[in-house]
């Protein structure tokens, strides 16, 4: 039955992921594991090289991995509706990339984790490729949404934006996203923002009215560029605000008088505080210039979010260019668009009241980071089975290694070294081509199942140089999950989080599950199989699967009995294709 299951789990990494599977070859690569998440060794292994360069040169000649320049990386481009060729602005030098972050009113929800953690993915993928980047995201935390909050629960308004910026930060930190390299806040950017402000009105693309500042978006010939929208189409009421004293109805606010009871501060046109986008052309501007490479965020912010921001930026600034413009798609919850108004508003705290956060970044990268991505309790499922199956192989391979010392410059069987090679040509090839995670997932998957079989069968424990083979293919597995932010601190330590998120979703303790494993070795002992059975079902429906092994009944996580014709029917597609 445990070989069974190990077999049935083999092809859960595939389940979230794209059919595609190209390959081509190439390089070994660095981990980048931060420092608050660096792998725990169990085993004794040679210390890595501090570069990508020297890691290519010295795995190429134990595991296969050829030598040599990364994969060029490919992105698509908002602005010019297709993938390009990533090209930094200054070649050699630092990557910059902004990327909007939140307006800290409420819970973060699995929006936000969707659009942080693809944007993560390409932060680690920048550096794994060699680049420097400097990686700004910022906290709108003065906005309307926010004062409206803190006006109906009686809190300050930056009281309030700052119990929820701490909160998502600390989301984020349980999601394995990187911190990036400045968080700046908008309040604390008043004189940039000002000074900008009063540069597009010394250029002509803004007037003042009343205390008020507003763009004037026909005097910018190039609005609507990046969206493709067309200034007809910017009718009043429809994400712009209703001004009858306002020259065009698609005029925005860069600068709002203040209103009683609001937070404000001294401008040149009275006191006020600043419209929503112009903050992110002053931050963006101020910690990587009117030029640079990545800007990024939810697919939502196209338009008006980022065409006002070019408007802005080109405005105070003829030469500010940003070279690609990144966004990743929504999300629906059971096939409906995620609101608070249809009661399926999801928030990330949530989730990980029952799951493990890393599962839920498994289901987000399952789904390319452009697409829509449907939410579902099933395939959240699915994705903590597939963790589980993949950080226990990982930890079982830890636990046979551990007193295993290889010999430097020993060669690898060649079907080891196909296998670690295969996975590195899927891997790169994958991730350069617009970051396509759930291939780079679905490469893992056979190189997991052959560790298996060195591990658990006949056959594979009696291979040449078994340790060898899997100390191999466990360095390559955990440089892919670095990358992807997927490598715990600990495979034992996450199994054990796993199960105990598992025990949660149950509504069983520990304790319990082992006196119905006992009751269950009592009526087999018995010859009472109706009642063994009735209880393997009972324990599978809340997704709690046994394990009879030589050495007793174990329990594991395992997807519910009544979703398992999910798995079921992809084997069965997956052996006919």
């Amino acid at each position: 039955m445990a070989a069974a299951a190990r077999r049935a789990a083999s092809l859960l990494p595939l389940l979230l992921s794209s059919p595609s599977r190209a390959r081509l070859p190439h390089r070994q690569a660095l981990t980048l594991t931060p420092p608050l998440l660096r792998p725990h060794r169990l085993y004794s292994r040679s210390p890595k090289p501090s570069s990508s360069a020297a890691f290519s040169a010295s795995a190429s000649a134990s595991n296969g991995a050829p030598a040599g320049r990364a994969r060029e990386l490919h992105l698509y481009n908002t602005k010019s509706r297709r993938k390009e060729l990533f090209q930094p602005r200054v070649p050699g030098g630092e990557v910059g990339m902004y990327v909007c972050g939140v307006t800290p009113y409420d819970d973060s929800h699995i929006g936000h984790a969707r659009a942080y953690v693809a944007f993560d993915v390409l932060y680690r993928y920048l550096r794994y490729s060699d680049h420097k980047v400097r990686y700004v995201r910022n906290f709108t935390d003065i906005d309307d949404k926010i004062i409206a909050r803190a006006n109906q629960l009686g809190e300050d308004p930056f009281s309030l934006s700052k119990r929820y910026s701490d909160d998502f930060l600390s989301d984020m930190a349980n999601l394995h996203c990187l911190p990036p390299s400045v968080e700046p806040r908008v309040s604390d950017h008043i004189d940039q923002i000002i000074n900008m402000i009063k540069q597009i009105l010394h250029n002509g693309c803004a007037y003042a009215i009343g205390g008020d500042v507003y763009f004037s978006v026909e005097n910018f010939p190039e609005y609507g560029e990046l969206s493709g929208r067309k200034l007809d189409d910017n009718r009043a009421g429809e994400r712009v605000a209703v001004d009858e004293r306002k020259k065009n109805p698609a005029d925005f606010a860069l600068w709002k008088s203040a209103k009683d009871g609001e937070p404000c501060w001294d401008s040149p046109w009275g006191p006020g505080r600043p419209g929503w986008h112009i903050e992110c052309s002053a931050m963006s501007a101020h910690y990587l210039g009117h030029s640079f490479d990545i800007h990024g965020g939810g697919e939502d912010l196209i338009f008006p979010h980022h065409e006002n921001e070019i408007a802005q930026s080109r405005a105070a600034c003829c030469d500010s260019s940003i070279n690609y413009w990144i966004h990743n798609g929504f999300v629906n919850v059971n096939s409906q668009k995620m609101s608070k108004s249809l009661g399926n508003f999801v928030t990330i705290r949530k989730v990980t009241e029952l799951y493990h956060p890393l599962a839920l970044r498994m289901f987000l990268l399952g789904t390319h980071y452009r697409s829509l991505i449907n939410y579902t309790i099933e395939q959240l499922n699915v994705a903590s089975d597939r963790l589980y199956y993949t950080y226990q192989t990982l930890q079982d391979c830890e636990e046979s290694c551990q007193q295993h010392q290889s010999k430097a410059g020993d060669p690898l069987p060649v079907n080891t070294t196909n296998c670690i090679q295969k996975l590195h040509d899927e891997f790169e090839t994958s991730m350069s081509d617009d970051l396509h995670t759930s291939v780079a997932l679905a490469a893992i998957s056979e190189p997991l199942k052959v560790m298996n079989d060195l591990l658990h069968t006949r056959k594979g424990k009696k291979q040449e140089k078994r340790l060898e083979s899997l100390s191999a293919m466990e360095e390559k597995i955990r440089m892919v999950l670095s990358v992807l932010g997927l490598l715990p601190s600990s495979y034992y330590e996450a199994l054990q989080q796993l199960r105990e998120k598992a025990l949660i979703r149950a509504s069983m303790t520990e304790e319990q599950v082992l006196q119905k494993i006992e009751e269950r070795t009592s009526a087999r002992k018995a010859k009472q199989y109706e009642k063994s059975d009735e209880i393997r079902k009972e324990l599978a429906a809340v997704g709690l699967a046994l394990m009879d092994g030589p050495d007793g009944t174990t329990w594991r996580p395992s997807v519910p009995l009544s979703e398992q014709g999910v798995v079921a029917r992809f084997i069965y597609w997956s052996n006919r294709s």
